[in-house]
């Protein structure tokens, strides 16, 4: 018996296997959202070198495997055993092996919650292409959430192949028609750019990056051009009451910019759900149809 076959016939068994691999794939994650961004700054400061004329400053070589993790603290390189997601911080008490200071709670947070949308991503699809696709349009946008919290940055290197993927996706129409979401993903990076340069233009300001344009366009790519105005309404109403709630609890200022990638993709995720209930519900709001 295949183990294609288990996972097709037994749903308790894909949703099991679906929330392990999420734990080891948020793992892996945690590695991106720390480590994509400095290898970016690198690359930047390597160009800016080149093109000044100057000498690169030595630094050790960085990727995304290489070298192992360590703690931030002593430098202790952490081993296969104090590796293992979730398990590892709970048996290490939060504590690194070497130094005892405490390890981010983040780590754990992470490969849990990529575990637990993986997991609900194999229930809702079942055992199905689409299940497939959804769970890597999750896991790149938990990478694009962190990223961008952290560095307000929504990395090229994740945006574009997700844009890519969601046209491959649905020229087998798995998520969207082909055609919706060709003119999904081009009206999903005008429409943004439209925006930001209207707002320059009136207030000599920059309102958004371009890293916000090509995850909308992406957007557009998975779910089609219908869904857009919902995902804009969504993520614009939920950033302004977070931006409004965290101005009134003195959390935030008015001069310091708030990350608007987080609300897109969360938008997006739950389009990609829910999309159709979201769309009629949204439709019957606007006296549509």
């Amino acid at each position: 018996m295949s183990l294609i076959y288990l996972l097709e016939s037994s749903s308790i068994l894909f949703i099991s296997s679906a929330f392990i691999l999420g734990l080891l794939v948020g793992s892996f994650l945690n590695v991106v959202i720390h480590r994509l961004p400095l290898i970016m700054q690198r690359e930047w400061t390597e160009q800016y070198h080149e093109l000044s004329g100057s000498t690169v400053p030595p630094t050790e070589k960085l990727t995304l495997s290489k070298p192992r993790s360590r703690c931030p603290h002593c430098g202790h390189a952490i081993n296969s055993l104090e590796n293992i997601p979730l398990v590892s911080y709970l048996l290490l008490k939060g504590r690194c092996h070497g130094c005892q200071a405490p390890i981010s709670k983040r780590y754990p947070l992470v490969e849990l919650l990529t575990a637990i949308i993986s997991a609900f991503v194999a229930w809702h699809f079942g055992f199905s292409v689409a299940a497939g696709g959804a769970l890597l349009f999750s896991w790149a946008l938990i990478a694009l959430i962190f990223i961008d919290i952290d560095h307000q940055l929504l990395p090229d290197t994740i945006t574009l192949p997700l844009l890519w993927l969601g046209l491959l996706f649905n020229l087998f129409t798995v998520f969207a028609d082909i055609h919706s979401a060709v003119i999904g993903a081009i009206v999903g990076y005008l429409s943004l750019w439209l925006v930001y340069h209207g707002f320059r233009l009136v207030t000599g300001k920059e309102g958004m990056g371009y890293g916000d344009f090509k995850l909308l366009a992406a957007l557009g790519a998975w779910m089609g051009w219908q869904a857009l105005p919902m995902i804009v309404l969504l993520s614009s109403l939920v950033g302004a009451l977070v931006g409004i709630s965290l101005i009134l609890l003195k959390k935030q200022t008015r001069e310091n910019p708030i990350p608007f990638g987080p609300f897109l993709t969360a938008a997006g995720w739950l389009a990609l759900i829910w999309g159709d209930t979201l769309v009629s519900g949204y439709l019957r709001w606007s006296g549509l149809s």
